[in-house]
């Protein structure tokens, strides 16, 4: 499931991110980037185990923690640290596909499956050419550019792409989630559920008799499939 997400950072956190990303040590983004996935990525990042990232990182998890959207079609189990990367003009990351398994900073060696990849905009489109995500999917082909502060999400086993900036430069933070639906299909069907429920909650009230019976096959559905 492809969503896109609004204003999930507001214009304030977008300002106190791109400040601290402006004096930023930026450094060649393939460091994080595996062997095959390397050999077609061409841009920047900042160090993972920076205070500059640790910071910008608690920006972004603030946020998550806030949005309901992210919440209900992700239903995160555990969510890498943000993570943040720039492309000025004629960089690039050629197709390829998000490592599967991911080793969280500082546990030790703890590792999680990467379930879901987001990408949250922190430069507007009318700040640069070119840069568009671009996701296939069982659907089609996917190009994103949103505003900043907004975000996307959409499988980690995706084939997926950043395109040639032409001009300006193109910011973002970018993150991986585990799950605790692994299955992209079955998220995808409890997401529409708990969407139709708000709905109904919103029509019918609570305590009406038809919303009850959804929620509680939300929470058993969700109680049959989750790995916690």
């Amino acid at each position: 499931m492809l969503l896109r997400l609004p204003d999930v950072l507001t214009a304030d956190e977008v300002r106190e991110c791109r400040t601290m990303l402006e004096t930023a040590g930026w450094i060649d983004g393939r460091v994080t980037a595996g062997d095959q996935a390397g050999k077609v990525k061409d841009n920047l990042q900042i160090p993972e185990d920076t205070p500059t990232s640790r910071a910008l990182g608690e920006i972004i998890l603030r946020a998550l923690a806030r949005s309901a959207a992210f919440s209900s079609a992700v239903l995160p189990l555990r969510v890498l640290p943000p993570m943040f990367n720039r492309y000025d003009p004629q960089m690039t990351y050629g197709y390829h596909v998000d490592n599967s398994i991911r080793s969280i900073p500082g546990t030790g060696g703890m590792r999680m499956r990467a379930d879901v990849s987001t990408t949250i905009f922190l430069s507007d489109p009318a700040d640069y050419d070119g840069g568009e995500l671009v996701i296939d999917d069982t659907y089609g082909t996917h190009s994103v550019k949103l505003p900043a502060g907004h975000a996307v999400v959409y499988p980690s086993s995706s084939l997926h792409q950043v395109q040639p900036v032409t001009r300006g430069s193109r910011w973002a933070s970018f993150f991986f989630t585990q799950s605790m639906v692994r299955d992209d299909g079955l998220r995808a069907m409890l997401y529409d559920l708990d969407v139709a429920i708000i709905a109904l909650r919103q029509e019918l009230g609570d305590q009406h008799r038809s919303v009850l019976s959804l929620v509680n096959h939300y929470h058993n559905l969700l109680r049959r499939w989750a790995e916690l």
